[in-house]
C-alpha cells in the first residue's frame, strides 16, 4: 500500500488544544468488526461496553518534562527534545539551533546547568549533564507537548499530559489513550470484574516522525524500549487460554505485547522495538484496542488499519470527522474491538 492510501482531509478546528475539565468526559466512537457497526459513546460508559473477565493491558511509562533550552557560548539559541535517557546523566536528543552544535560544545541552561555535546548520529545528538539529569529536567524542563499542540505547555499539561497510573519515567510523549481514564472510570472496571495490567513502554519523539517513502513497507520505524513482566506475561496466557479478550490499551501496549508475542504466547521481556504494523499483519494477542484518533498518513493509522481493515478504518475516520470529534493527543477515544 501506499502512504497516499492513509490520507483524509482534517479541519484544523479538529485538532484538540487543551484536554477537557474530566478525562471521561471525551467521547468514544466504537467499532465491532463481527457486526460491522459504528455506535457513539462518552468514555464515562466504558465499562458497559466491556465484559466481565476482559484484560485492559495498560502502559505505565511516566512522560518526563523532555523539553528545554539554552544558549551556545556563541549566543545562538538552542531547543532541546530528550529522545532516550541513557542513564543518570547521558542522553539522546533532537536539536533544533541555526547552526548544529558540534561534538564538544557546550550549551548554558537557566538556573546554572550546562550540556555538553558528545556525538551527532544522523538527526540525534548524545548529551551529557553535570550533575543529575532528572534534577536538571525537574528545574528547567518542560512537559513536550506534541507538535500540533500549537501552544506552550501551561502548569496544567503537567498533570493531564500523564495518564493517572503512571508510574515509570521514561516517556517524551504520553500514551495517549491511558488519558481518558479517572479513578471513578478505573473502579468501575475493577467492580465489573474486568482485569488491569500494566506494560511499559518509553515513548520516544519519533513517534511523531513523518512518513516519507511512498511505498509504505520501505518505512523504518524508530526503536523504542519496552518491559513485558512475569506478571503480565501470565495474565495475559492465562486470559487467551480461558477464551477471555486482550484489549490494549493504546497503540503503545499493543506493540509492546505483540512484539513480545511467540505464537500467541507472550514472553517476559525488556528491550527495544522496532515492529511496524500495517494492513496484512496478523495479530497474535490482541482481541480489542482502545486509541486515540490519529494523524493522517501516520503508523499509528496504518497499524488501526491493520486491524479493523482499510475499508472500516477509512469509514470510521470519515464518520469521527463528520461528527465533529476531537483528534489527536487531547481528543476523543475509539474502541475497536
Amino acid at each position: 500500500m501506499k502512504r497516499q492510501d492513509f490520507s483524509f482531509e482534517l479541519p484544523k478546528s479538529l485538532i484538540a488544544q487543551y484536554p477537557l475539565d474530566k478525562r471521561s468526559d471525551s467521547r468514544l466512537l466504537k467499532y465491532d468488526r463481527t457486526s460491522a457497526e459504528y455506535n457513539h459513546h462518552q468514555f464515562k460508559s466504558i465499562a458497559d461496553l466491556l465484559s466481565p473477565g476482559d484484560l485492559l493491558v495498560m502502559n505505565d511509562s511516566r512522560v518526563i518534562p523532555a523539553r528545554f533550552y539554552g544558549t551556545k557560548e556563541t549566543g545562538g539559541k538552542v531547543e532541546f527534545l530528550i529522545e532516550r535517557v541513557i542513564d543518570e546523566h547521558t542522553f539522546w536528543s533532537h536539536i533544533k539551533s541555526s547552526k548544529a552544535p558540534k561534538p564538544g560544545a557546550l550549551i548554558h541552561l537557566e538556573k546554572g546547568w550546562v550540556v555538553s555535546i558528545v556525538e551527532r548520529d544522523d538527526d540525534l545528538f548524545l548529551c551529557s549533564v553535570v550533575g543529575q539529569l532528572d534534577e536538571m529536567l525537574h528545574q528547567v524542563g518542560h512537559m513536550p507537548l506534541p507538535p500540533y499542540i500549537e501552544r506552550q505547555d501551561e502548569t496544567l499539561d503537567q498533570s493531564r499530559y500523564q495518564t493517572v497510573f503512571a508510574r515509570h519515567n521514561g516517556s517524551v510523549a504520553a500514551p495517549t489513550a491511558g488519558l481518558h481514564f479517572d479513578e471513578e472510570v478505573m473502579e468501575q472496571l475493577k467492580e465489573k470484574g474486568i482485569d488491569i495490567a500494566y506494560s511499559t513502554l518509553h515513548v520516544g519523539a519519533g513517534t511523531f516522525r513523518p512518513l516519507r517513502c511512498d511505498d509504505i513497507t520501505d518505512h523504518k520505524m524508530h526503536s523504542e524500549y519496552f518491559t513485558i513482566s512475569d506478571a503480565l506475561a501470565n495474565a495475559v496466557n492465562q486470559a487467551k487460554a480461558d477464551g477471555r479478550r486482550v484489549i490494549a490499551v493504546g497503540t503503545t501496549a499493543l506493540r509492546s505485547l505483540e512484539s513480545a508475542a511467540d505464537s500467541g504466547k507472550i514472553k517476559p521481556c525488556s528491550r527495544d522495538t522496532d515492529i511496524f504494523i500495517y494492513p496484512g499483519y496478523e495479530f497474535k494477542v490482541i482481541d480489542g484496542l482502545i486509541t486515540n484518533f490519529h494523524l493522517p498518513e501516520s503508523t499509528l493509522l496504518m497499524l488501526v488499519a491493520a486491524f479493523i481493515g482499510y475499508e472500516p478504518m477509512m469509514e470510521f475516520y470519515r464518520i469521527a470527522i463528520e461528527n465533529q470529534y476531537r483528534f489527536f493527543s487531547y481528543g476523543d477515544a475509539c474502541l475497536l474491538l
